[in-house]
């Protein structure tokens, strides 16, 4: 059977072995047949809190943080909708700052805010990246539970009005995206955002697709947000086209919980028994952009590979590890997956990045990893895993080593789907 694979812009076909394969999708849902009209609607009938034209008093500062380049949130719809709907109600545009929920990542260009954005929003309004290294641009909240100072954008913290746009999907450590991590990680200081993300939480069996409560690392995302003061939410689900087909606006708690229960009845999908293949994507652009998201897919497909088998990422990686990133360091400073483990046990070691080399290396522990992308094979090995030019003939290699009984689950579309054993 032929599958197509998310794969950047675009997909790879690969044909998979009729009698020994499954493929598993998250359930189908069409979007919304006016997605325009339906976020005007979720924003004068929210979920828990008062309509939003309620919360703009005269003169009030704005921020509308909003997901970077490496999310798939329509934001060029999203925010000219919102913006509009501002302006209807009579706020001026220097009422308002646009904020960048870059977490640790890069910066986003303007030719990359543009294409996000629209150019028209990133000429008449006020649209800046958040400083995740730059502590005069953040301010102080007290402290994590276990005494890290908690950092958080100065221009969204001095806010009357907070909106937190996004979108909701299966996370492999947070549970669900969206909600609180437009505060934290998304407009926090990578101090605050390597406590939260430390191993002390990632080893929690919590931590992973699917939990928000009963996850630490989640709850304190939560806790985090809701120190900064009311958040109005306005998240989107979505569909393998990115059309919408939910809004989910309101209080922070409420209408997130609403818009991860509405995205697990359909990504959520039972296994009987776990596969000695399992080939899986990162849902394609802008999700593939680099080696270091391509772990989300990694994680999603351990979920249903047995211990010893094999797992292969097809993920474009157009923006290579990337080179030069904390997490391309610490891959380097580690000469093994166990030496990367025993790096980060040690007492004291502490690096950016390092929550994504630890769950890799631990992924690795379970299965053997190999990965189709656009990357030179040198920079796979360096990152400690194995290229694989060819899909199809690895599976079969891999069947054929596994035996007769030996079968290949597919995930097209990588971790928006969250297959478990039943």
């Amino acid at each position: 059977m032929n599958v197509n694979l998310a794969y950047g812009k675009g997909h790879v076909s690969v044909d998979f072995p009729d009698d020994r394969t499954t493929v598993i999708e998250p359930s189908y849902r069409a979007g919304l047949p006016d997605e325009r009209a339906a976020l005007i609607a979720a924003l004068e009938q929210p979920i828990g809190a008062a309509p939003l034209r309620q919360w703009l008093k005269p003169e009030a500062k704005i921020a509308i943080l909003f997901t970077d380049i490496t999310r798939a949130t329509p934001n060029h719809r999203l925010i000219p909708w919102l913006l509009a709907y501002l302006e209807q109600l009579g706020v001026r545009r220097e009422q308002v700052t646009l904020l960048n929920q870059l977490g640790t990542h890069r910066p986003n260009t303007r030719a990359e805010l543009e294409q996000m954005l629209t150019p028209e929003v990133v000429a008449n309004w006020r649209v800046l990246n958040h400083e995740p290294e730059n502590h005069a641009a953040c301010v102080q909240l007290g402290t994590t539970r276990t005494g890290t100072p908690v950092w958080i954008n100065r221009l969204a913290v001095e806010a009357d009005v907070r909106i937190l746009t996004g979108f909701i999907e299966p996370h492999f450590f947070a549970g669900f995206s969206g909600g609180p991590k437009a505060l934290m990680p998304g407009v926090a200081h990578v101090e605050t955002v390597m406590s939260n993300h430390g191993a002390h939480h990632l080893e929690s069996p919590g931590a992973t697709f699917g939990v928000c409560e009963g996850n630490p690392l989640w709850e304190e995302l939560r806790d985090i947000a809701l120190r900064v003061g009311p958040n109005f939410l306005l998240n989107v689900t979505l569909n393998e086209q990115r059309d919408i087909t939910g809004i989910f606006a309101g209080d922070l708690v409420a209408a997130h919980r609403a818009g991860r229960e509405f995205v697990r009845t359909s990504a959520m999908q039972p296994v009987a028994r776990p596969f000695e293949v399992v080939v899986t994507t990162n849902s394609g652009y802008p999700l593939d952009l680099n080696l270091y998201q391509g772990i989300k897919g990694v994680s999603a497909a351990a979920r249903i590979a047995v211990t010893g088998g094999t797992i292969i990422l097809a993920a474009e990686c157009r923006e290579g590890v990337p080179a030069g990133s904390p997490y391309d360091r610490l891959l380097r400073e580690g000469g093994s997956p166990e030496e990367i483990l025993a790096l980060l046990a040690t007492p004291g070691f502490v690096r950016p990045e390092q929550w994504q080399a630890q769950i890799q290396a631990l992924l690795q522990r379970r299965a053997r990893i190999l990965v189709h992308s656009a990357m030179p094979e040198a920079t796979l090995r360096a990152a400690h895993l194995e290229p694989c030019p060819d899909i199809a003939a690895t599976v079969r290699a891999e069947l054929a080593r596994g035996g007769p009984d030996a079968r290949v689950a597919v995930l097209p579309q990588g971790p928006l789907t969250i297959p478990y054993l039943v």
